[in-house]
């Protein structure tokens, strides 16, 4: 009891210690389990036990016997399934060659350059070196993310270590299901017919229960024939009767099956697909991290010992620094990223949770069944896991700075709704070359602001996902421009830290107008204008002009005709280079009027003769 409720409080520890460090989960999940394991089985304790024991001598321990394949099972094939709903067929097509190319040529590119290493480096059988190279292939947002996420890069970098992170997560997963059951179907190593048709089998089946259950699943929950407080464990136990019901029909075919499953089911359009992935990626927390204490602890120290020579640091420089630069730069030619971005790209490989839960399956059942070399799957695997998260953790900063992408000023900006007010503005920023991103919760607002071509995501401020977007790490400016005064507050108060570095600023309210509130410091535009006067002003003119400016005098004398006059609101400074700056609400203190300068105001154009 004591070691089932110490693995759970160690796996949310860890979880925590993750966020607040901001590094990836899976390092102390993997060290305390490897300090609970072997590290205590060898240095520890006097009698070489361990202090968490999932599996000792395969009959005692928390899981005897054959316990702990079916919990890693289990628990691994939901995560999986995580894993499938997020991959969207049309994502693929929409991210871009270079993406698109790095999830394939550079997939084939460390699937079979890591193979060979394998084989030739610790000698191991094509078999098992192959399926130690399809582990080996993917990222993963996991650990991509806590990495990046304080790095101020270039929105075309964060998006391609994004999405190859979150695409290739299934995707790997599927290669190395295929090449496990490929092996499994025989495993004395002679593949005769009989062999390829129990593999063809694996994939019929496995294929075939994941297509067709997905839509069961999802014509159930559509059409409400499970309440909606059963949905989310409904699909869980959909999910787990899947995947066991599968492996009846053709065993070793349950892991394909959830990974169809969740790949089919993520491209449905149900209404109740983004609160299903919630629930599902809760779950994973969770699982996560029970099963990597427990993984890491069943390692014995004498699998350790196996890989404690020069050929495993070898083996580690080229898969980091041949095989990743190498399908980096292949998938990437021809593309509109520069030499360093592709260095940085090149550099940032760490290797995920699913490569190292799936590694520890695979090896305990390979090594179970006698297959030679399959000692070796969960050592090197965990190697290149911990290396890569290590390598990249700790020098990611610095190799951003060394080649020349680490940007000194986030002049980005991030608005946050996407009415009509915040669409107008988004464009005129964007023509003027700044990165833009709007927000809001309302879909209809985001297609109308996608359809400006406007980087635009649908997000509830109230949630915390948005401070795990890395593609907004070159963002300093933050608008909050919604209607809701409190929600323009809080928004404010959230993000202005990690997305205001240069300036937060949301509109006034009613209240603070009609109190001349003329010196708030996060005040936006004017302080006689709130969200309803922009709204008024737009409804009549809904152009953004420009006026050039003489010298200050002649500023102020333009700000007090906008101050009178409801249909004209002052919005920027644009300076003699093209440079926009906010005005605050306090639009006459601090402002610097150089030679060439223009206002930039909403609204009716402005009698230059009244001046």
């Amino acid at each position: 009891m004591i070691e089932l409720a110490g693995i759970v409080i160690l796996g949310i520890l860890a979880q925590w210690v993750a966020w607040k460090l901001k590094i990836p989960a899976i390092l102390p999940l993997i060290l305390i389990g490897l300090l609970v394991g072997p590290i205590a089985q060898e240095f520890l304790t006097d009698d070489g036990s361990k202090w968490i024991s999932p599996r000792w001598n395969g009959t005692e321990g928390l899981f005897p016997g054959e316990s702990l394949f079916y919990f890693v099972s289990l628990a691994i094939s939901i995560i999986l399934f995580e894993g499938g709903l997020t991959l969207r067929m049309g994502e693929i097509k929409n991210v871009g060659p270079a993406i698109t190319k790095l999830i394939t040529v550079g997939s084939v590119v460390t699937f079979f350059g890591a193979a060979v290493a394998a084989h030739y480096i610790f000698y191991l059988s094509w078999e098992i070196s192959f399926l130690f190279s399809a582990l080996i292939i993917v990222t993963g947002p996991t650990v991509i993310t806590p990495i990046l996420r304080n790095i101020p890069l270039k929105k075309d970098i964060s998006t391609v270590l994004k999405w190859e992170g979150i695409l290739i997560d299934p995707i790997g997963a599927l290669v190395a299901v295929l090449v496990f059951e490929f092996i499994s179907v025989d495993a004395g190593g002679e593949y005769t017919i009989t062999a390829f048709i129990e593999f063809g089998k694996i994939v019929l089946f496995g294929s075939t229960f994941g297509f067709t259950f997905a839509h069961a699943l999802n014509f159930i929950i559509n059409k409400k024939l499970v309440p909606h407080y059963l949905m989310n464990v409904f699909a869980l136990a959909a999910v787990l009767g899947v995947f066991v019901l599968s492996d009846v029909f053709a065993h070793e075919s349950g892991l394909l099956s959830v990974v169809v499953m969740g790949m089919v089911l993520g491209n449905s359009k149900s209404p109740y697909l983004k609160e299903l992935l919630y629930f599902k990626e809760s779950l994973s927390v969770l699982l996560i991290s029970i099963l990597f204490i427990l993984l890491a602890a069943n390692i014995n120290f004498e699998d350790l010992l196996l890989i404690y020579n020069w050929n495993t640091a070898i083996l580690f420089a080229v898969v980091v620094f041949i095989l990743r630069p190498l399908g980096v730069f292949l998938s990437t030619q021809g593309s509109n990223l520069k030499l360093n971005e592709k260095l940085f790209i090149s550099w940032v490989g760490p290797r995920g949770i699913v490569a190292a839960g799936i590694a520890s399956l695979f090896g305990l059942k390979l090594a179970k069944d006698g297959v030679a070399g399959a000692e070796y799957i969960t050592p090197l695997v965990f190697m290149i896991v911990l290396g890569t998260v290590l390598l990249n953790a700790t020098t990611a900063r610095i190799f951003a700075k060394t080649v020349g992408v680490f940007l000194t000023k986030s002049d980005g900006i991030l608005i946050i709704g996407a009415s009509k007010i915040s669409r107008l503005l988004g464009h005129y920023l964007e023509s003027n070359n700044r990165h833009v991103v709007l927000i809001d919760s309302n879909q209809n607002n985001i297609n109308k602001a996608r359809e400006l071509g406007l980087e635009a995501i649908v997000a509830n401020i109230y949630s915390d996902n948005l401070l795990d977007n890395i593609e907004l790490n070159d963002v300093g400016y933050l608008m909050a421009l919604t209607p809701s005064s409190d929600i323009n507050k809080y928004a404010i108060n959230k993000f202005s830290k990690q997305f205001g570095e240069n300036g937060a600023f949301r509109l006034m309210t009613s209240q603070e107008i009609e109190n001349g509130s003329s010196n708030i410091k996060e005040g936006l535009f004017s302080f006689t204008d709130d969200y309803n006067s922009l709204n008024a002003a737009i409804r009549k003119h809904p152009s953004i002009q420009e006026i050039e400016l003489d010298n200050k005098e002649h500023y102020e004398s333009l700000i007090e005709i906008t101050d009178n006059d409801k249909d004209s609101i002052p919005l920027f400074i644009k300076d003699d280079k093209g440079e926009l700056n906010i005005i605050p609400s306090n639009n006459k203190e601090g402002i610097t009027i150089k030679e060439g300068s223009k206002l930039v105001y909403l609204g009716k154009p402005i009698d230059v003769e009244k001046v």
